[in-house]
């Protein structure tokens, strides 16, 4: 569903993201994990089509990027680390506005907003501005929005950022049942116990360079290390700052 080929992004003499290729199969759960400033954001824009890369190619549902943009972000829902609303509508109306850009038929769209309003537990605050909702409110409303029109790709960005643990726990079954029931969910986030509970295989970057790849025990081989996920990426990231590969 996801597939990066040798992908580059440069912003003058910057490398952002270097030679970067990934496949993210239909309904795989992934975790996609570096530190800061390490071209996490811009390889998910770049997979978003809100960036063009400098070299490569990006396929999205067998969908060119940059020649099938429209075809590839109708299958695409994206879910940025700060959620936006548009703070004059309310919840409701963010949710009819999102079905007419997706031109979903009138009374499938107000089915699918009855199913998600009880699902993230809506009702309270569905009909107030956005522009009064909490973090929390916001981030629920946002999910909503971005499966209403049951999207064969969800692209996350730290989801869990101000979240309380009830949120988190809803957020964890929700990313569980959406690629069970064949969504590619891409995760980005610093929240290396989530990753390891969730992911069936999780990618590190660092430097913009794809240093590992594959299953947390793929993971500890490489890194030769058997512990827990933060034990390996430390280790990870370390060995290739060690090694002088920055770029």
């Amino acid at each position: 569903m996801i597939e990066l080929i040798n992908v580059s992004k440069s912003y003058g003499s910057k490398v952002a993201v270097q030679d970067l290729s990934l496949t993210v199969a239909r309904g795989e759960l992934f975790a996609f994990l570096g530190p800061n400033g390490a071209g996490k954001t811009t390889t998910i824009k770049l997979m978003c089509g809100l960036l063009f890369p400098s070299a490569g190619t990006i396929r999205i549902a067998g969908f060119d990027i940059q020649t099938h943009g429209q075809q590839a972000r109708q299958v695409i829902s994206y879910v940025p680390d700060q959620p936006f609303l548009y703070e004059k509508l309310t919840g409701r109306e963010m949710l009819q506005f999102v079905a007419k850009m997706y031109a979903m038929p009138a009374a499938a769209a107000e089915q699918k907003m009855e199913e998600l309003i009880a699902l993230f537990d809506l009702k309270d605050f569905i009909d107030d501005l956005t522009q009064n909702y909490s973090h929390g409110m916001r981030q629920r409303t946002v999910f909503a929005c971005a499966l209403l029109h049951e999207p064969q790709v969800l692209i996350v960005d730290e989801p869990t950022v101000g979240l309380d643990p009830r949120s988190i726990r809803l957020l964890k079954d929700l990313l569980r049942r959406e690629a069970a029931k064949g969504t590619t969910v891409f995760l980005s986030t610093h929240s290396l116990d989530i990753a390891q509970e969730l992911a069936g295989r999780i990618g590190v970057i660092s430097h913009g360079k794809l240093i590992s790849c594959g299953s947390l025990e793929a993971l500890r081989l490489q890194a030769a290390v058997n512990g827990s996920l933060e034990e390996v990426f430390l280790k990870l990231t370390e060995d290739q700052l060690a090694g002088g590969s920055k770029t």
